[in-house]
């Protein structure tokens, strides 16, 4: 059973499915419609697959134009709309309702422009991350933020939850890096915010559309800012015997005023898992290992390795490897990208995306492993450890009905940790349906009452991704602390060691999934 209910449907809008589809169809010729089952089946959840919602029907247009004749008949008939790109939201950002349509952007995947003089791009909102550095590396030019799932991903999805990525250390994540956008309003009116140029006139709303998760408006266009490719760049692959050694280690090197362009941090399970997926030279026997790419000419690229290979030397790493060819630096990456898709080849997992103090990472890395253990779960960690962007993937399995729950309990308390050191609930994949219920730990109702505010202005019929990023349960309502009596063993008390709690726990003969 999960802890992270959506809305109930409206009956009238079901009722009215039919005469919706039809009005759809007449609406935007030339857009695809999905109503039959199996198709809509496609689109039922995003990569938080553990919850599934079968929409009233899916568009997918080629317009702006078809955007706004779309929402503005939503708008009027009081339908529910879920914007979706390639649905790799990992936290359930894209999740449809029963009563909503899918407005699936992925058809408007054009570059309308490359302005090598201004260095800037113009693109489609379905467009993935990679193809925008793929249609501007032949004037020596890159798009900075880079997510994982870069291959996939999309513009718009990318904007919606303000991502990021191995590189954003250096670079910056999404907001940092975009222009201008071309947005459909809730009741179909077309804005334009930002512009071509790094100050554009007017109020600067970008800020406040980046991370919005597709709850102010639909965003089918925007203007993002190319960089000069470096000259060069290189990662050192440095293996520790423990996770504090490794985590310490990135903390000093921030602390020295180097700024890598990425720190990836990978533990134990993840190097094995990442290395049977991706041969890379991973070191098999460290219980920790650190990516640290740096770039510039030839002679910077080996000043700032040495130097950081030098604080490395105080935590007694057991293995450093300089990558010596651009072949060997792709394959370090190639693995770190794949990390996820590899891991999920041995388990379904939950995905977690918090942010720390740097400083409070080796205390973080404990308390993770500690929290894990006690929900008698496995967890792997990979994340970009220069941001403190925390990605713990807490391993568990979907099929069994009382881990959903468990594994949601647990997922909670790793965020609540991450508020507790001074960090926040997301760095990147925004809130969605996973993170809803514990925005009450981050923030005040008065914080609340003010993001409400701005949503109900922009969207008063609450019809834009409905059930998402807002708490609908209440600040009590939720019970966000897993019961340790119904497991098979009381809870820890005081000073009580929660390694010890969490073995007694274990019924006879249940294994650790």
């Amino acid at each position: 059973m999960s802890t992270l209910p959506l809305p109930d449907p409206d009956r009238a809008v079901l009722a009215r499915r039919n005469d919706v589809v039809k009005q759809l169809k007449k609406l935007a010729p030339q857009a695809v419609l999905i109503a039959d089952v199996e198709g809509r089946r496609t689109f039922e959840a995003d990569a938080l697959a553990a919850y599934r919602r079968l929409p009233l029907a899916v568009v997918l247009p080629v317009s702006t134009e078809e955007v706004s004749a779309i929402l503005r008949f939503c708008y009027e008939n009081h339908v529910k709309v879920v914007p979706r790109g390639a649905g790799t939201s990992l936290c359930g950002g894209a999740t449809p309702l029963e009563d909503a349509i899918v407005l699936c952007l992925s058809r408007m995947n054009k570059v309308l422009e490359i302005d090598a003089a201004n260095r800037v791009a113009r693109v489609e909102a379905g467009i993935t991350n990679i193809a925008i550095t793929q249609a501007a590396a032949s004037q020596g030019f890159f798009y900075a933020p880079d997510p994982s799932s870069q291959i996939a991903c999309t513009v718009g999805g990318n904007i919606a939850t303000n991502s990021g990525g191995a590189h954003c250390l250096k670079y910056g994540v999404t907001v940092n890096n975009l222009l201008g956008v071309r947005m459909v309003m809730v009741g179909g009116e077309i804005i334009d915010f930002g512009g071509h140029h790094l100050d554009s006139p007017n109020y600067d709303f970008l800020p406040l559309i980046a991370g919005s998760e597709g709850q102010l408006g639909v965003v089918t266009e925007a203007s993002v800012r190319l960089l000069a490719a470096p000259e060069g760049a290189r990662p050192v692959l440095i293996g520790f015997d423990s996770a504090k050694a490794a985590a310490s280690c990135v903390a000093a090197i921030i602390a020295s005023g180097i700024v890598p362009v990425a720190i990836e941090f990978m533990d134990r399970p993840a190097i094995h898992v990442c290395e049977h997926f991706v041969p890379a030279g991973y070191p098999l026997d460290a219980e920790a290992a650190l990516i640290v790419e740096v770039e510039g000419s030839e002679d910077e690229i080996e000043y700032l390795l040495e130097k950081i290979e030098d604080i490395a030397r105080d935590y007694d790493p057991i293995s450093m490897r300089r990558s010596q060819s651009d072949e060997e630096s792709a394959a370090i990456w190639k693995g770190r990208k794949a990390a996820f898709g590899a891991i999920g080849q041995i388990s379904d997992y939950m995905c977690m995306d918090g942010v720390i103090p740097l400083s409070a990472l080796p205390q973080a890395l404990e308390a993770i492993s500690l929290i894990c253990r006690k929900y008698r779960f496995d967890v792997a960690n990979i994340f970009h450890a220069g941001d403190g962007n925390l990605h713990p993937l807490i391993l568990y399995d979907a099929n069994d009905p009382g881990q959903l729950e468990r594994v949601e309990l647990c997922g909670a308390e790793i965020l609540k940790l991450c508020v507790e050191l001074g960090g926040c609930l997301t760095g990147e994949h925004g809130v969605g349906i996973e993170k809803r219920e514990l925005m009450y730990e981050q923030f005040t109702d008065e914080d609340i009452d003010q993001q409400v505010r701005i949503k109900e202005e922009l969207d008063p019929s609450w019809l834009l991704n409905s059930g998402k990023v807002f708490p609908i349960l209440g600040r009590d309502a939720l019970k966000m602390t897993i019961d340790l009596t119904n497991l098979g063993a009381a809870p820890p008390g005081p000073g009580e060691d929660l390694e010890t709690t969490a073995e007694a726990v274990l019924v006879e003969g249940e294994e650790r999934p």
